[in-house]
């Protein structure tokens, strides 16, 4: 009997849980693979703030995704809405019901507003490509409108990755076309990449600063209009334009999805090896919530989805064939961030420096982008993309 297994997403962990399963299941015939998701191609997320400068970028960073998964691979573009777990089925906004024996959730996240009023409805987000080309056309038509006596303002909400390398990006399109604007990073908690290493957030103060991002800290977005962000209880900021990246929720589709997961964000509570409470479907990335030692589950990072990627695309294979699950546990390889064309790396592993930029920090998170296009397509499409990385 032929079992049908379908993988839900094509970011980090949908894109790279495919190559696995492909790899594992080897030609395998009484298997059919269904790959489901609302684009047709992959996007290299972490690189995407490079849109916001060049949009020509998207051309390396956005990769067909008939040049991941194997022919005998179906694939399927649409919007997952529902999943049934009771008759094993995907519902799709445009197409019809989707039967699985297998299913894996890998359809990322979405920005999270936290109830903030005004938030959502006036700012940008940074969470796909269209959403980075939109942040570009929107500073870009700000700068024309703007002078040199009345810059246009960029307000960047979360200071978190995203948020410092949407500034970084937005600094260098400033430069590059010696635009009148203006540039705020703000930050509810104490520093900017809350909750990281000291010597790593003075690093990276120290670029932002040098770049001229204005760097608030330590109040939180309370409101927000059609002119103006209020923070805290007295300040206020005037904005062109806005973007918040300031936290994640789980997708609005897994909602009613009868699977154990957290109320309030809809992340789907997996075991170390991505099985949920139903035995039939696994979950990964930022849709999930994966047990971990320690009290604190996988972190939602596409370092994290790419390392788990591995292994979820091999337990599919082995529920197929009735074999022993593998427990997946994160090792965290080290972070780099960049800010334009600069790059701060730390507790990078076999690297005997803490925290290092310059040149290296810049050419490592070259590699690491030209890593995985290679691990996902082949080595002329990362050498292709190395220059806009």
């Amino acid at each position: 009997m032929t079992e049908n297994v379908v993988v839900l997403g094509a970011g980090y962990a949908g894109a790279g849980a495919i190559k696995s399963l492909e790899d594992e299941l080897d030609g395998e015939t009484d298997v059919d693979v269904t790959w489901i998701s609302e684009t047709d191609y992959h996007l290299v997320l972490h690189e995407s703030h490079r849109c916001i400068r060049d949009p020509s970028v998207q051309e390396n960073i956005a990769i067909p995704v008939h040049e991941i998964k194997q022919p005998s691979t179906s694939f399927v573009q649409d919007e997952v809405v529902g999943i049934d777990t009771d008759a094993q089925e995907v519902d799709l906004a445009d197409s019809d019901t989707v039967e699985y024996d297998y299913l894996l959730v890998g359809l990322g996240s979405q920005t999270a507003f936290f109830g903030i009023e005004g938030l959502e409805e006036h700012a940008l987000t940074l969470k796909s490509l269209d959403d980075a080309l939109e942040i570009h056309d929107n500073i870009q038509q700000a700068a024309r409108e703007a002078s040199t006596n009345d810059p246009a303002q960029v307000v960047i909400g979360g200071a978190g990755l995203s948020g410092i390398q949407t500034a970084g990006e937005v600094a260098e399109f400033r430069d590059e076309h010696n635009a009148p604007i203006d540039i705020h990073l703000v930050e509810g908690l104490d520093n900017v990449l809350p909750n990281s290493d000291p010597e790593l957030q003075g690093a990276l103060r120290k670029r932002l600063e040098a770049a001229d991002v204005n760097i608030k800290c330590g109040e939180f977005i309370g409101e927000v209009d059609e002119e103006t962000v209020y923070i805290g209880d007295e300040d206020e900021l005037d904005y062109d334009v806005l973007v918040w990246t300031g936290g994640i929720t789980g997708r609005d589709c897994m909602q009613d999805v009868d699977l154990d997961k957290d109320e309030r964000n809809h992340r789907v509570h997996a075991e170390g090896n991505f099985q949920t409470d139903d035995e039939h479907v696994f979950a990964i990335g930022d849709s999930a919530l994966i047990d971990q030692p320690g009290d604190q589950p996988a972190p939602p990072t596409a370092q994290a989805a790419w390392q788990a990627a591995e292994v979820a695309g091999e337990n599919l294979a082995r529920a197929v064939r009735g074999q022993p699950l593998k427990t997946w546990t994160h090792k965290d390889k080290g972070t780099v961030v960049s800010v334009g064309e600069k790059a701060v790396a730390h507790d990078v592993v076999n690297v005997p420096i803490e925290t290092f930029g310059g040149t290296p920090a810049k050419l490592l998170k070259k590699a690491i982008a030209a890593r995985w296009i290679n691990d996902v397509t082949g080595v002329g499409r990362a050498a292709k993309a190395w220059p806009d990385m």
